[in-house]
């Protein structure tokens, strides 16, 4: 098999500075792509570590940038170091076969790397400002030039990976992107990752939590795309049928204290819980814990929570937003409104064999499509396509 030198390019990574649900998708994908023998280097921010390492196979190339100024101008300066480092990186290892990045953060790079030395580059949309505002334009000053840059990207890029069948919609609704340049790849977990022996009980009592409770997960950021008010205002209803269940948030953002506020105004503090952001090993405890995910998101490009909920065998509650649910049969779609969300959760909530056997089914597919194996060998495919163009 012949074996290609990989340039992937991030603002975020499992191994530097993470955010959200693109750090595990660029640092799992290029795991898997280098378990089967390629050369996968990362350019990202270094945050608090240092320059370069090896990861699990993955070669990290981080760089250190002047962060004055808003979220373009930051980027701005990122993608200046990228530049810089990858060709210091291609003086050192030889030429790079493909590049790869991800989002709007690393398209000035790109596009640099493209009109100065004639490089292609494939884009891989996770989501998009339109969507992160909950399907609308955004209005703070650097919305108009992110949205122009994700256009951007989907213009100059060879090609286009899309991680579902609902952002590719989208981006071709924002953008124009023409259809035969868009591919579907989805998102993917490493099976078993997520799982862990433990006794649920236990768990439960150390956020003061009765081990008979039924427990409700919310695992993302606070922000108006994911819907966590939503959940919040669900609380009532489901807690006049099952008045012992415990909800808990896990997550940062701006919708965070308004949604304190909201449960303490409801008089439902006591059945919520908001632990801010959580270390892994104590987000994986919670996962094994729960009854249930809910994803309450008002736009979803994919949403990992879901496959890292399917890899313990736990069902998902999700909006119709959620389009990777198959709907009661590995979780339940509501409609986008409180009353809706309360509905499904519970009707199952008292239903022990149904949330194992639908947590069961999310597993399958964990196992047949979803895992970054059978994801890498598709990434691979289309590398070799645009090299035989």
């Amino acid at each position: 098999m012949e074996t290609l030198r990989i340039a992937m390019f991030s603002w975020e990574s499992l191994h530097a500075v993470k955010v959200g649900g693109l750090a595990p998708h660029v640092s799992e994908l290029s795991e898997a792509l280098a378990s089967k023998g390629h050369e996968v280097h990362v350019f990202t921010r270094a945050g608090d570590y240092k320059p370069y390492d090896n990861v699990n196979g993955v070669r990290y190339q981080r760089v250190k940038y002047d962060q004055f100024g808003n979220i373009v101008n930051q980027m701005n300066t990122m993608c200046d170091k990228f530049v810089e480092r990858f060709h210091s990186v291609e003086d050192m290892f030889g030429k790079f076969d493909i590049l790869h990045g991800h989002d709007w953060h690393p398209v000035t790079a790109l596009n640099r790397l493209k009109h100065e030395d004639g490089r292609d580059y494939i884009l891989t949309y996770h989501s998009t400002e339109w969507g992160r505002n909950g399907n609308k334009f955004g209005s703070w000053p650097d919305a108009r030039e992110i949205s122009h840059r994700e256009w951007l990207g989907g213009y100059e890029s060879k090609k286009v990976i899309a991680t579902s069948p609902v952002l590719k919609e989208e981006i071709q609704f924002l953008y124009s992107i023409p259809s035969e340049k868009i591919n579907l790849i989805p998102n993917g977990i490493f099976p078993g990752k997520m799982k862990k022996d433990l006794d649920p009980g236990s768990v439960k009592e150390r956020y003061g939590i009765h081990p008979l409770a039924p427990v409700i997960l919310f695992v993302g950021r606070m922000r108006y795309q994911k819907g966590p008010d939503l959940l919040v205002d669900a609380v009532p209803l489901v807690l006049k049928k099952r008045g012992d269940a415990k909800f808990i948030f896990v997550g940062e953002g701006d919708m965070r204290g308004a949604c304190e506020r909201k449960a303490k105004k409801m008089g439902v503090s006591d059945a919520c819980i908001f632990t801010g952001y959580l270390p892994d090993d104590h987000l994986i405890d919670i996962f094994n814990a729960c009854d249930m995910l809910v994803v309450p998101s008002r736009n979803e490009p994919f949403g990992i929570v879901v496959l890292e909920a399917w890899d313990i065998g736990k069902p998902v509650i999700g909006t119709d937003a959620v389009q990777i649910i198959d709907n009661f049969v590995n979780g339940i779609k509501a409609r986008m409104y409180p009353e809706s969300i309360a509905w499904c959760i519970t009707n199952v909530i008292n239903k022990p064999g149904a949330l194992k056997w639908m947590g069961g089914q999310g597993k399958k597919l964990i196992d047949a499509i979803y895992n970054w194996d059978y994801i890498a060998d598709e990434t691979i495919g289309l590398y070799k396509k645009i090299q035989s163009q």
